[in-house]
């Protein structure tokens, strides 16, 4: 009887592999096959045609997905989606109308040009959502005396981080560091490397700022942090190359009515790559994947050159944060932008930045020495932050895309006459004299100063508290009085 049971068990597994055999060979006729793990790594998905939107699969490079619009939409900023308004519904109630109109006005768009979008009443403000339909709007209410709500983003600001200790005042703070630029072989095509002469070795900030982000990293997480960087080499993060961007970029230069020719369309390909796709790319890790409390943007700057062909170096270097804002008349009539920056003012992005970026820009300031960068009086692209010399509001697209507190330093200058050198010296342990001063390298420089503020930051409370503790004080003197 065990026999049977036995023959009839093997007969059933023989016909199941049969069965599997069989449905396999089905399989294979109507699915790709299975690309092997060298092709995983180095898929890259070509634009068959403007009608066809490029997606890369994110199962085969482990990321979220990134996608090529089928075409150019002049009512979304370059490459962008259109947005879903009913995301807001979380953050009904969440700010007064007297904030929400000192932020708009103040901070984040620079003339009345925000009049054409935003039609205030009492209890709420209208917003309009499409560019091309004038009709369709949001309400978003405004806090009152019967109902208030707190934003809840997935981002902490400093009250909320718990965890630190005296000897880990980093502790539960999630960091993602941004290197900023790509440098290595596509330092050129990006337009962020510096030559002063022939022969010369180059400046390319691409590799300065992940040499600066990988040190970072480690004296961070020596305090307690938890760190991601979002480049480890000077490679894109960007699955895409710019050959994906040409069918958009056609229809980008189509739709502006400008010179279309196989060299302007490989041209503007090329900027949509580096500048705007990668950047998108970057994005989609921090707000899909990472979520962290904060992004430190790491730059470097340049002064304008009076003749590029015949380079040289300045003698005035200077420094500055920039924090999201300051968005022009030109995008905020782009439907994802305009949605973004209501974002930013319900999620309550900009009161963490500011106190982030004056610590940093006091550490930065005092470590390196550097001066404030000044914006023209009346500019139309940046605003001044609360009177703080070193604190300026512009809408770039990485504080703009990532979703949480972004803070974002320009120190030095590549073409600068004492940063020049200290670059060209590179990094080291220790001092050196250089430029008739005993110095760190410049890395070391900027790591410490980053370092310096984001401590002095998080251990230090809030204002509104420190005032709700004096207060407390004064009525328990009272009392014992």
């Amino acid at each position: 009887m065990a026999r049977k049971n036995i023959a009839l068990e093997t007969s059933l597994v023989v016909a199941v592999l049969i069965a599997a055999f069989v449905m396999q060979s089905v399989i294979s006729q109507t699915e790709p096959p299975e690309l092997p793990d060298s092709v995983k790594e180095e898929a890259v998905v070509k634009l068959a045609a403007v009608q066809e939107e490029v997606v890369l699969d994110a199962a085969l490079v482990e990321r979220p997905s990134l996608i090529i619009p089928a075409a150019y939409d002049p009512a979304l900023a370059d490459l962008g989606i259109e947005p879903n308004w009913l995301t807001l519904d979380d953050y009904q109630y969440t700010l007064s109308k007297d904030e929400f109109q000192r932020l708009l006005t103040d901070v984040f768009t620079v003339g009345d040009y925000w009049e054409d979008w935003f039609n205030f009443e009492d209890e709420h403000v209208v917003i309009r959502t499409h560019a091309a339909d004038p009709d369709r709007v949001y309400r978003l209410a405004f806090k009152n005396d019967i109902v208030e709500k707190e934003a809840e983003p997935y981002w902490r600001g400093r009250d909320k981080i718990i965890e630190r200790t005296e000897t880990s005042p980093l502790l539960g703070l999630k960091i993602v560091i941004d290197p900023g630029h790509i440098g290595g072989n596509y330092a050129q095509l990006e337009e962020r490397q510096f030559v002063l002469a022939e022969g010369a070795p180059p400046i390319q900030e691409g590799n300065m700022t992940l040499i600066v982000a990988s040190q970072l990293m480690e004296q961070l997480e020596a305090l307690g942090a938890s760190v991601t960087l979002l480049r480890v080499e000077n490679e894109p993060v960007n699955p895409f190359r710019p050959d994906d961007y040409l069918a958009y970029a056609k229809s980008k230069l189509e739709q502006k009515n400008a010179v279309v020719s196989e060299a302007t369309v490989q041209r503007e390909a090329a900027k949509l790559f580096y500048r705007n796709g990668e950047i998108r790319a970057r994005a989609l890790l921090v707000n899909k994947q990472i979520q962290p409390d904060l992004v430190l943007c790491i730059h470097f700057n340049a002064g304008p050159q009076e003749d590029p062909e015949k380079p040289s170096l300045l003698e005035n270097e200077h420094f500055h944060m920039i924090l999201n804002g300051a968005y022009t008349e030109g995008e905020i009539t782009h439907d994802d932008e305009r949605f973004k920056m209501v974002l930013k003012m319900v999620q309550g992005v900009h009161q963490e930045e500011v106190g982030l970026a004056q610590s940093a820009a006091l550490s930065f300031a005092a470590e390196a020495q550097l001066s404030a960068y000044q914006y023209a009086p009346n500019s139309s692209r940046a605003v001044n932050v609360v009177n703080d010399p070193y604190l300026w509001a512009r809408n770039l697209l990485a504080n703009r895309l990532y979703d949480c507190p972004v803070v974002f330093y320009e120190p030095y200058l590549m073409n600068g006459k004492d940063s020049y050198t200290r670059m060209q010296v590179g990094d080291y342990t220790g001092l050196r004299y250089i430029n008739q001063q005993l110095r760190p390298s410049i890395y070391h420089e900027y790591v410490t100063a980053v370092t310096k503020g984001l401590v002095d930051y998080y251990t230090s409370l809030p204002e509104v508290q420190e005032e709700e503790d004096v207060v407390e004080l004064e009525v328990e003197q009272d009392q014992i009085e």
